[in-house]
């Protein structure tokens, strides 16, 4: 492929997010939540567990412990007792009461809304602070790198990097500010439905002719 100019490969991201908008029109987090603090916590225990154990784990979670309130108060034993059904549940255990402790001590019971002080809760990294910011403020910050966005933006040719952190920095002056949060929730279904990991459906691809790997597979 010859070396595409910024202002090709920004024309190549609109049309692509213009098929994949029509493709998944209602596309959003996930995760299952009623205010902020409930995807803090969600997302906390997603890091590397389904979205579906995470969803089937978090109404219970939620009934004891609603927000960081209840939660900077919980006991451990408790916490892991609702979650052990996830993964590494006894040190997101403690995440999510450090969480908790530190919205409650150091910002005054207030969620915070950067990615600076996002980041600085224990649990969370950056993308989680940019799934906040998207999907609970819609306030983008950012760009959600999780491993189907790390996966397909290298397959469509967007990006030749594996770490998330150079990911994002690629796609933020070429995807559409108004779309970084829509942007990741489009290719992770993308990546769920068409685009898996084991063998990409590229028949069925409605972005087929925008991406270089699908260009390059035989019919």
């Amino acid at each position: 492929m010859a070396r595409e100019s910024l202002a090709e490969k920004k024309r190549r991201v609109q049309v692509i997010g213009e098929y994949l908008d029509r493709e998944y029109p209602d596309a959003k987090c996930a995760l299952h939540y009623s205010t902020p603090e409930q995807l803090l916590f969600a997302t906390i225990l997603s890091a590397q567990c389904t979205d579906v154990r995470v969803n089937l784990t978090t109404p219970a979670l939620f009934a004891a412990f609603p927000s960081a309130k209840e939660m900077a108060r919980a006991k451990p034993e408790k916490v892991e007792e609702l979650i052990k059904s996830i993964n590494f549940f006894r040190n997101k255990t403690k995440s999510l009461i450090g969480a908790a402790k530190m919205i409650r001590e150091k910002h005054a019971g207030q969620l915070p809304q950067t990615i600076e002080e996002l980041v600085e809760l224990p649990g969370v990294g950056r993308k989680t602070a940019n799934v906040l910011l998207g999907d609970a403020f819609n306030n983008a910050q950012g760009i959600v790198v999780d491993t189907h966005v790390r996966r397909l933006t290298n397959l469509i040719g967007l990006v030749q990097e594996e770490d998330p952190v150079k990911i994002e920095q690629v796609l933020l002056p070429i995807v559409p500010k108004e779309q970084w949060t829509k942007f990741s929730h489009w290719l992770i279904l993308h990546g769920r439905k068409i685009c898996i990991a084991r063998r990409p459906r590229c028949s069925e691809c409605v972005i087929r002719p925008y991406c270089d790997y699908g260009r390059k597979e035989v019919p």
